[in-house]
């Protein structure tokens, strides 16, 4: 038989018990995060139909995903992202869903795309949504569990050099710029597919780009211009006041000063992001530093993406929050908990003969809530301790051929202290 190829897939990753342990310990942030602000967990099967994707015509995602026929011939996708599926959900509940909703999910995506520090052809990650709630109170709320979790994680939130910060706009700041040069319909995703790459392709490109598309080299320039518009006073020299987009960020800053994070907030019309489906806010979290160039987590409106999969519209508005990145940025600042096995007992059987009661001790442990190990590997004393100390273990329990003929167990406490006293093997019930 030939040899299995032992590396995983290209752009996957494996995870070993102290990855997994990183792992649990996020996901359990953001769940407590999530349950704070009163959201309730969902999930879906990995599999969707592959015209959940397809249909938003214009975005990349549809060039990314992992999509074959299956035995019954039907097309199918490996999720790429959630919110399809959340929408699906909805559609198939209707009337019975009492809105608005509050729902979570750590779904795991995969996309075809190129591997790179950041970014991986799969990944997990924390995504909210409120369904049925229209006005930038839902964004606000958002946006303050998104500072919820990073305050736990140890990074500076504060006024003072704040280790991140989240680009803030809006689609209908130049949704309706757009309509003033002509750009409306099934043209305004697709200009916004392109200049949501300006970042990567310049400026150059991107006026290239958009003149394929029958854009100008005028009206390019001129939307070049907008996009690099930053400051709500600056936003508001630049379109009219009665802009809705324009009126959204203000409400939206409002909000964010009676949370308290409006200084962590930069109102940047250059965010655009790619998919289609975006209608209102759109946001992303960035590393202050610049260290890492990929956003953290991206969010934003999406009130007719419904419509689209032929339902009523309906207010939603949500984000997803990526495990790469924000796992990346906390090893790199040490800012990741040391994770041990969180074992409270060893049980050593100093011989086979001794089995027997390590069992029936580390049972009755069990029974007590703790979290036991039996070590029946019958090595050396020393190499026994080095393990239970490694695995983090708060006690060790010897038992020999002389401990079970007086009745006790030696019980040995790990750590700095190193303390020793032997406690009746009545004590366990035997």
């Amino acid at each position: 038989m030939a040899n299995i190829e032992l590396q995983s897939v290209k752009g996957t990753r494996d995870f070993y018990p102290e990855d997994m342990r990183a792992r649990t310990w996020l996901f359990s942030q953001w769940r407590e995060v999530a349950s704070q602000f009163g959201y309730e967990e969902y999930d879906v099967c990995v599999l969707e139909h592959e015209e959940l994707y397809i249909r938003k015509a214009g975005d990349e995602i549809t060039s990314q995903l992992y999509n074959f026929t299956d035995k019954g011939d039907r097309r199918i996708a490996l999720r790429p992202e959630m919110t399809p599926s959340l929408a699906r959900l909805v559609l198939a509940k209707g009337a019975a869903l009492g809105l608005p909703l509050r729902w979570f999910s750590l779904p795991q995506c995969f996309r075809y795309e190129q591997a790179q520090k950041g970014r991986k052809r799969e990944h997990f990650q924390w995504n909210m949504d409120i369904v049925g709630l229209a006005g930038v109170a839902a964004e606000a709320e958002l946006i303050a569990a998104q500072v919820a979790f990073l305050k736990r994680t140890g990074l500076n939130l504060e006024a003072d050099k704040p280790d991140v910060v989240w680009k803030v706009s809006n689609r209908q700041v130049i949704q309706f710029f757009l309509e003033g040069l002509g750009i409306t319909g099934d043209k305004f995703p697709a200009v916004c597919v392109i200049i949501d790459k300006r970042d990567k392709i310049g400026n150059e490109a991107t006026i290239i780009e958009l003149t394929k598309l029958g854009v100008s080299s005028e009206a390019s320039v001129r939307i070049i211009d907008l996009l690099d518009t930053s400051g709500l006073e600056q936003v508001a020299a630049k379109v009219p006041a009665d802009n809705p987009g324009l009126i959204a960020l203000q409400e939206l800053m409002s909000l964010a000063q009676a949370y308290g994070f409006a200084h962590l907030i930069c109102i940047d019309l250059s965010v655009i992001r790619g998919l289609s489906y975006y209608t209102g806010t759109v946001w992303e979290v960035f590393d202050a530093t610049g260290a890492m160039p990929r956003a953290i987590a991206g969010g934003g409106r999406y009130d007719k993406l419904m419509e689209v999969f032929g339902g009523q519209p309906t207010p939603m508005v949500g984000f997803g929050f990526g495990d790469v990145v924000i796992l990346d940025i906390l090893t790199e600042r040490g800012l990741l908990p040391t994770f041990t096995r969180g074992i409270d007992d060893v049980v050593y059987p100093m011989s086979a003969t001794e089995f027997t009661v390590a069992t029936r001790v580390a049972t009755f442990l069990r029974s007590e809530g703790r979290k036991v190990v039996v070590d029946y590997s019958l090595r050396r004393f020393k190499h026994v301790i080095e393990r239970a100390e490694k695995d983090g273990a708060k006690r060790l329990l010897i038992i020999g051929g002389n401990e079970v003929r007086d009745g006790v167990c030696v019980v040995r406490t790990l750590g700095a202290e190193r303390k020793e006293e032997k406690i009746p093997l009545s004590t366990f019930g035997i």
